[in-house]
């Protein structure tokens, strides 16, 4: 036979709650469900919302430069020592896109950038500025068709072109450099880098 044991009351020097009234626990639940609510759906929200714009962004580049066949950013640095084509600093505007088969590999870049980079770009290419030829678009239709880039005349409201063609011996690539001086300030260059494998 189990004996039961006997209840024991609480200590004296405990004072004994008295009972909540309904009012004041929904009162309290509630409290504690806005303050869920506030710490978890708040970031929550916030979280979502970047991510939706950061997407938008995405896509918003990627149409603008899909439409060309071109991607935003700097072609990595193989890229850019395969094919002999120094992005100098400061650039922006910079774009790139490679194409490969069995006969040529291609690589299409454009930047923008100061004076001062336009001649670090050609001192690495180990060009003579000198050779630039005013109105010379030397970037074939073709390539300009790939790269939705659009060339016209000298003396055009689109400014003044000046190009060159940097021939090299194989396995060494061949670089054809159009330069718009339409931003005084700031010229663009555009170069398709061919190399045959």
């Amino acid at each position: 036979m189990n004996p039961t044991l006997p209840r024991q009351a609480a200590p004296p020097d405990e004072p004994s709650r008295p009972p909540e009234n309904r009012g004041h626990r929904i009162r309290r639940r509630a409290i504690t469900l806005l303050i869920i609510v506030l710490l978890i759906g708040v970031p929550a929200g916030y979280l979502v919302i970047s991510a939706n714009q950061s997407r938008q962004s995405g896509r918003d580049k990627e149409d603008k430069y899909s439409a060309t066949g071109l991607t935003e950013g700097w072609p990595s640095k193989v890229q850019r020592r395969l094919y002999q084509v120094p992005v100098p600093h400061p650039a922006n505007k910079v774009a790139y896109y490679e194409t490969n088969n069995w006969k040529t590999s291609r690589l299409y870049v454009q930047f923008q950038t100061t004076h001062a980079g336009v001649d670090a770009f050609f001192k690495q290419m180990g060009v003579d500025q000198v050779g630039l030829k005013k109105g010379d678009i030397t970037i074939s239709s073709r390539d300009q068709e790939i790269t939705g880039w659009k060339f016209s005349g000298p003396g055009s409201r689109g400014g003044d072109y000046f190009g060159i063609v940097h021939r090299q011996k194989n396995p060494k690539p061949t670089q054809d450099v159009v330069v718009n001086t339409a931003n005084p300030d700031y010229p663009m260059v555009y170069v398709v880098s061919r190399a045959i494998p």
